[in-house]
């Protein structure tokens, strides 16, 4: 019998924990384990787990900087179309507007941990 998660309401993406992460990880680092039952079990993409997998890998090798947000002057003379791109790597870019507010930004920010 297969499990079928229905996601409802404004967040239509499921959300991992790290500690949820972090246990589907070890589940699929079992000698013999097949990493296709793993993420059946559940319930997520083998390729999700491979992203996990990699970011895990990078977080050991140090490849991460720590990141602090501090609160920084507005400068009134900015353009409204400037922004702030972090490079995250295999195609990825965080973009930041100049005037988003230092409360957006550091959800942005630890949304990627």
């Amino acid at each position: 019998m297969s499990k079928v998660t229905i996601l409802t309401g404004p967040e239509r993406r499921r959300r991992w924990s790290a500690q949820e992460r972090a246990q589907i990880l070890a589940e699929a680092a079992v000698p013999g384990v097949r990493l296709a039952d793993v993420a059946r079990q559940h319930d997520v993409s083998r390729s999700r787990i491979y992203e996990w997998r990699r970011e895990a890998q990078m977080l050991e090798q140090g490849q991460f900087v720590p990141v602090r947000v501090e609160e920084a002057p507005v400068f009134q003379d900015a353009p409204d179309d400037a922004v702030i791109t972090l490079d995250l790597g295999g195609g990825r870019r965080l973009k930041i507007a100049a005037g988003a507010s230092p409360v957006l930004v550091t959800a942005a920010l630890q949304a990627l941990r």
